[in-house]
């Protein structure tokens, strides 16, 4: 979700930035590289498990943790890269009960094992950390460690580091393409006074004796960085079964103490969406490490089976509408979108963040799917094509590959109406039964763009190649231009990339599909001058001179 912004905030960069962003070229760095590539030093070896433990100083803002890191030697190897953000360090690297050496290069640290690593043995080193934290400024979009108060000025804890990097709370390979194969696990040490919450399940709680309790939390599904997330407070919590598509789905619920008979309430809404999300996209991804929906200090963020929830119990975006349709005040915009991800950004992961589109814009036109599920197909119509006042176009959807850079925010209600427009071209039955084979055949994987892309193509007979190209790699909306005779009017595809032939339907008495090219081509329907585009394509219409 982290680049999801109030549409009052984008006008207000738009007016301050647009010119500079579209004329001036970022410039990447070598510290860019090492966050954002597969480095040598960490090419040889992936990841297989974390088990992360996290003691945070509410008072100190301080946080003092280590992580066991076990890893399957791909090829022989002998420098590694683990990444953890400054102000954090590393205070050790033990293995085989041998101290590591390592040197520190910015977030980055080269550690050196004493010989080099045979390929195919499964290894772990074990790394102790502490210090004062990145401290999120705008969660959840400028992220790190959140230290505030609830209403009832209680401590109230917790991380966001999507795109950030989770190397920004716990030293990890922090790189979306290497998750952990086995899982996970999370122990999270807090006076006792407080509940610690993590993704999947509670495997204990331990009384310390001390004044403090740890809670250890544990998920058997392979889950990406930047999910792996604490949650610190005073919360309560009740359990419901969801009878899914593969048996009893376990949903727990945490909130605030003095918000449980709100959270109830607004949080029934979460049987409809999993009933819709399962007919669109297949069954919930992760069964065996449940659903839960946890009150978070922030807005909410995708967290893998703890999903992050801070809509204030209403409905809406905050109590807005973000396509202005009036159809996205009938639900809570938190519990659907940031839910969707468990499909779209963590089952289903992209290597780089340069594709992040494949997240954010399935998820994006989730929104749409479960308006269409609970109004009609016409609301989901008039809340997709609602959304595209959100579009600026500032640049490409996908960005540059190896530096650890997101696209344009396009890639939410850009990417949403692109897929709006390919359902329109397949029908509801084919464009259902292409979302179920993405979750099926990429099912818990880590996925590039041009995977998806040709997977859409070849299981829907039709090439969509120019379609992608046009919407995500260009900022260009197409056009069709057209003109008028006495009896048929022309039409061409222009401001567009080359190859650009996608289909169109117009709308009127008598509804009639377009094949349009770069090429002039000619068409006799019934009352041609009063043609129409369908509006559920986003194109442009324009008369020729």
């Amino acid at each position: 979700m982290k680049c999801i912004y109030p549409i009052a905030m984008i006008a207000s960069f738009l007016i301050a930035h647009s010119a500079f962003a579209q004329n001036k070229q970022k410039e990447f760095t070598h510290a860019d590289t090492l966050r954002g590539s597969i480095t040598t030093e960490r090419a040889w070896w992936n990841v297989l498990r974390y088990d992360i433990w996290v003691k945070p100083d509410y008072e100190r803002k301080f946080i003092s943790g280590s992580n066991t890191i076990t890893f399957k030697v791909i090829k022989q190897g002998k420098t590694m890269q683990i990444d953890l953000q400054e102000p954090l360090k590393i205070n050790s690297i033990n293995w085989n009960n041998k101290k590591l050496k390592f040197l520190r290069e910015g977030n980055a640290y080269h550690v050196e094992f004493p010989s080099a690593l045979d390929a195919g043995k499964t290894e772990s080193i074990f790394i102790s950390y502490d210090g004062y934290p990145r401290i999120a400024t705008r969660p959840p979009w400028s992220g790190g460690w959140t230290f505030t108060k609830d209403a009832e000025g209680r401590p109230w804890m917790t991380v966001t580091c999507q795109g950030l990097g989770a190397s920004v709370w716990y030293p990890c390979k922090d790189h979306q393409s290497d998750e952990p194969d086995n899982g996970a696990s999370l122990a999270i040490t807090v006076p006792d006074t407080l509940v610690a919450i993590g993704n999947g399940r509670l495997k204990e709680r331990k009384i310390n004796n001390n004044g403090t309790t740890t809670f250890t939390w544990e998920v058997l599904n392979p889950i990406n960085n930047y999910d792996i997330i604490p949650y610190i407070g005073k919360y309560v919590t009740w359990h419901e079964d969801y009878k899914g598509i593969k048996g009893k789905l376990d949903c727990d619920f945490w909130v605030l103490d003095y918000n449980l008979e709100r959270g109830k309430k607004q949080f029934l809404q979460v049987d409809s969406m999993l009933t819709c999300f399962e007919y669109w996209y297949g069954p919930y991804p992760f069964y065996e490490d449940g659903y839960k929906l946890i009150e978070s200090p922030h807005l909410g963020m995708e967290h893998q089976s703890a999903v992050a929830y801070g809509n204030h119990f209403k409905n809406g975006y905050l109590g807005r509408d973000l396509s202005g349709s009036g159809w996205g005040l009938k639900w809570d915009f938190i519990i659907v979108h940031e839910s969707g991800h468990e499909w779209m950004g963590n089952s289903i992961t992209t290597n780089d963040l340069a594709d992040m589109w494949v997240h954010e814009g399935f998820t994006n036109y989730s929104e749409t799917l479960y308006t269409d599920c609970q109004d009609g197909i016409e609301a989901g119509n008039q809340y997709c094509i609602g959304t595209r006042k959100n579009v600026v176009n500032d640049k490409p959807i996908i960005a540059h590959y190896g530096v650890n850079e997101e696209g344009s925010n396009d890639m939410y209600y850009k990417g949403g109406n692109m897929l709006h427009m390919i359902r329109q071209v397949l029908g509801d039955e084919k464009f259902r039964e292409i979302l179920h084979g993405i979750n099926s055949t990429f099912y818990h994987k880590t996925v590039d763009s041009k995977q998806i892309e040709e997977f859409i193509s070849k299981q829907s007979g039709i090439d969509f190649s120019k379609v992608f190209d046009q919407y995500l790699r260009t900022t260009k909306i197409p056009v069709l231009e057209y003109k008028l005779s006495s009896d048929s009017f022309f039409y061409r595809w222009t401001n567009c990339v080359r190859g650009f032939d996608m289909p169109v339907k117009l709308t009127g008495k008598e509804k009639v599909w377009l094949h349009p090219t770069e090429n002039w081509q000619s068409a006799k329907p019934k009352n041609a001058e009063h043609f129409a585009v369908d509006e559920n394509f986003y194109i442009k219409l324009q008369k020729a001179d």
